[in-house]
């Protein structure tokens, strides 16, 4: 099972980027896929999650209105988890990483920390929002 995350770069605050997960070695219909970030110094925390089997989201507060999670399982071509980041702020810099659960997103962030127990885990793109 691999995952791999891709998309992170330097944008300006204001600016978008879009995320992807690109998963090899199961299937996404089975799992729910979570998008965490890590700032220097600061605990990994849920930014969204998206439950493959019924596409149904959640988003942290930090980034409901802006942030977007979709399955994107275009006909002949690689199912993608994608992150749709809107008007970005300097707070949103990060390591993002995307990661695989067998259980439904409700379960995921009921969890006293949501990022334990993940069965799967990408290394990370980093996003850096300049001012």
């Amino acid at each position: 099972v691999q995952l791999v995350e891709s998309g992170g770069g330097v944008v300006q605050a204001g600016g978008s980027l879009t995320l992807s997960c690109a998963a090899s070695g199961f299937r996404f219909e089975d799992y729910s896929i979570g998008w965490f970030r890590q700032a220097p110094g600061k605990e990994r925390e849920v930014v969204s999650c998206i439950s493959s089997g019924d596409g149904s989201t959640f988003y942290g507060d930090s980034v409901k209105g802006r942030f977007t999670a979709a399955i994107n399982a275009a006909p002949k071509s690689t199912v993608t988890a994608n992150l749709e980041m809107h008007s970005l702020k300097p707070d949103d810099t990060a390591v993002y990483y995307c990661a695989a659960d067998y259980l439904h997103c409700t379960a995921i962030v009921d969890r006293p920390k949501p990022s334990d127990h993940m069965d799967y885990w990408g290394k990370g793109t980093l996003v850096t929002v300049s001012t």
